[in-house]
């Protein structure tokens, strides 16, 4: 028995929190990068020149996910209550990150340890992008679910397949922040990113490959549903063809190429994901039709939030990168 459609308004907020989620690994998911790059040197000219790269966006950034978390709870709160019992660790330790994170950012500088806040801002940033693959991970593997509620135990999601998914992502935000430092830097950073783009590159490539095999073996629904979809290996396809480009174009030292290819891998992960989870939202027994909120409610929420409050994070986040873009103005380059 084929599961219900979902109705037009509930397509369109699964559809919101997609596009939200995706925007918000790529524009976080950058200074996240640069964050854990942040702890491989401890070069003060380098540590000071990217912070200086992500100090207009980060926060900024970091408002997609509080509106894929808001989003969630008013329009699928049945995914909501599985999803936070499931990942109240997760949840916690990303809470975490972000926290220390965002007070080393500000802190760091301005008096008392200089080393204990630049230590929270790259430990932070690795914490979050840890718990975030780890998430995926789990959701891959299915979430034990009984009578509508999470029926597995707290450390669910810490099985090889999370953590090789954390792991993966550590190395796919790195990869990102590097092609932003090479995109923004005009000094010695620039050839330091190039540097270590390559690494990160490699890690991600080989903690994917593992990933992979494990899913195969352990992820049966994942497979079942690919076998249905064989189209879906289109969106591996693109993104080997995107990994290649982002390492052709650090050999070649084209600025823009790896951070644009790194972006483009990450659309094509996304894309591979949805076509294994569609229309699961949380796999394999939640549905967007069966989780969507009443109709009075998604309706209420169309005019208010889906009108208003997204275009209006989505304008901010469009015109602070266009006012900031181009190279970093330091001072003799």
């Amino acid at each position: 028995m084929s599961p219900a459609a979902p109705s037009d308004l509930a397509l369109f907020w699964a559809g919101a929190i997609a596009f939200s989620i995706i925007v918000y690994v790529v524009l976080d998911g950058f200074d996240l990068g640069v964050g854990m790059l942040f702890g491989a040197t401890r070069d003060p000219e380098l540590r000071e020149e990217m912070m200086g790269s992500i100090s207009p966006f980060w926060d900024g950034n970091e408002t997609w996910l509080i509106v894929v978390g808001a989003s969630l709870f008013a329009a699928f709160p049945a995914v909501y209550a599985i999803f936070l019992p499931a990942f109240y660790f997760p949840v916690l330790l990303l809470l975490f990150g972000l926290m220390f994170r965002g007070v080393a950012f500000e802190f760091r500088g301005r008096g008392g340890p200089s080393s204990l806040w630049s230590a929270g801002f790259w430990i932070g940033s690795g914490l979050v992008a840890f718990v975030q693959g780890a998430a995926v991970g789990a959701m891959i593997l299915g979430i034990p679910i009984k009578d509508n509620q999470y029926a597995g135990g707290p450390f669910e999601w810490l099985r090889p397949l999370p953590v090789l998914c954390g792991i993966g992502l550590m190395f796919g935000y790195g990869l990102l922040g590097a092609g932003w430092l090479i995109l923004k830097s005009p000094t010695r950073l620039r050839d330091w990113a190039y540097q270590r783009a390559p690494f990160l590159a490699g890690g991600m490539a080989a903690t994917l490959f593992l990933a992979t095999i494990v899913t195969l073996v352990q992820a049966q629904g994942v497979v079942m549903r690919l076998t249905e979809r064989p189209w879906a290996a289109l969106f591996a396809l693109a993104g080997a063809l995107s990994l290649f480009g982002a390492l052709r174009g650090v050999k070649s030292r084209r600025d823009g190429q790896p951070f644009a290819f790194t972006i483009l891998f990450f659309l094509s992960a996304f894309g591979f994901l949805a076509a294994a989870f569609w229309p699961f939202m949380i796999p394999y027994s939640v549905t967007v039709a069966s989780a969507a909120a009443p109709e009075s409610s998604l309706s209420f929420l169309f005019w208010g939030a889906g009108l208003v409050a997204l275009p209006v994070v989505l304008i901010y986040s469009v015109v602070v990168h266009a006012v900031f873009w181009g190279k970093l103005r330091i001072q003799g380059h």
